[in-house]
């Protein structure tokens, strides 16, 4: 196999960073608009429960698998023109204080897909950075 394969969920990619946010002030921000917006994609409405389905402004697809408050969302992430669905988990961890947030993609359809979604993910995780920063008061 090659680097990001496996045997159980074809090729994935994981992005993750440790915030300086208490775990709840992240879960707030990921499951509002605008943190909505920042990972999933403009016009998205995410719903709780196993199921709910989201389209976004581009076009992107998904069914929502799973829902755990202040833990994690998992779902599926098809955009427009793919012929395939990904299964997409974001999920928070406490960090003593400050949060670890992960982006995981899995079932994507080779190594080259696997590194523009690298790609993607990592810019997501900025902007969910950037948006979880401007919400912070003064220190």
């Amino acid at each position: 196999m090659v680097v990001g394969q496996t045997k159980d969920v074809g090729f994935q990619i994981g992005v993750s960073r440790t915030v300086p946010h208490p775990l709840e002030s992240v879960w707030a921000y990921l499951t509002s608009p605008e943190g909505i917006t920042a990972w999933l994609g403009e016009g998205a409405v995410l719903g709780t429960r196993k199921g709910d389905t989201y389209t976004t402004a581009e076009g992107t697809t998904g069914e929502l698998r799973s829902f755990h408050v202040n833990d994690r969302v998992r779902l599926t992430w098809r955009p427009r023109g793919w012929d395939h669905d990904t299964t997409v988990q974001v999920t928070v961890s406490d960090a003593g204080g400050r949060t670890v947030l992960r982006f995981h993609q899995e079932w994507l359809a080779d190594g080259d897909e696997r590194l523009r979604q690298r790609e993607h993910w990592r810019g997501v995780l900025d902007t969910v950075v950037a948006g979880l920063n401007r919400g912070r008061s003064p220190g």
